[in-house]
């Protein structure tokens, strides 16, 4: 049951039985005001535009029978699974502190959850991550491996930190990966190009980029 993505640098032939949708971490604390992107500084504008996007190759993926798969990065509430690095920025601290939307990046808190435009539907997994890249301390591979999966779509935010860490820890993995760029997104656009041309470089080293209408053209 072989089919055909259109991708840079060259074609991605698949097999829907054998394919997987990974939506990373599109949860309020990244996309919506009040987060944790906010109070980082950051632009959330500049990655709301990969909502839609994601939205439709979402509905396509449901419709075509794939396995659907969401991530959302987070911590325990008493942070005990949150090292001092990644705890204080700048000499800031972030995680834990009261928010707009609760406790930024805190399980079980408002923020840590998937956004409404994208909210799971029942037998859909959630891997609740505590770093950037979807395979470290989670059961991602696992689950991957028992629905013989070996070609991941991944979109979601950010580009160049845990969209591209997954796609590496899954191309170490032996999966071949493919992202749609606009259904990706950074608070930083150059950052967004680079990390894409870094995963499709050298004849797709890490992986392959496309477009969201690509996805969906394929999966029909």
């Amino acid at each position: 049951m072989k089919k055909t993505f259109q991708a840079d640098p060259f074609a991605l032939d698949f097999d829907p039985r054998t394919t997987a949708l990974v939506v990373i971490d599109m949860q309020r604390d990244f996309v919506e005001p009040g987060g944790f992107g906010e109070a980082l500084g950051n632009d959330v504008s500049l990655v709301r535009g990969a909502i839609e996007p994601c939205g439709r190759v979402l509905q396509a993926a449901r419709d075509a029978g794939l396995m659907v798969i969401h991530t959302r990065e987070g911590h325990r509430p008493d942070l005990t699974d949150c090292p001092p690095a990644k705890l204080t920025r700048g000499g800031k601290t972030f995680i834990g502190e009261q928010g707009p939307k609760g406790r930024i990046l805190v399980r079980g808190e408002n923020g840590h959850d998937i956004i409404p435009e994208l909210y799971p539907v029942a037998g859909e997994p959630i891997i609740d991550k505590p770093g950037k890249g979807a395979f470290y301390q989670t059961d991602l591979h696992l689950i991957l491996q028992s629905r013989g999966i070996k070609t991941l779509v991944v979109c979601g935010v950010t580009t160049e930190v845990c969209v591209n860490t997954t796609v590496r820890e899954a191309n170490d993995r032996g999966y071949e990966c493919i992202i749609p760029e606009d259904c990706t997104g950074s608070y930083f656009p150059e950052f967004h190009k680079y990390a894409l041309e870094m995963i499709k470089a050298q004849g797709a080293i890490c992986g392959w980029v496309t477009s969201a209408d690509n996805i969906i053209a394929g999966l029909k």
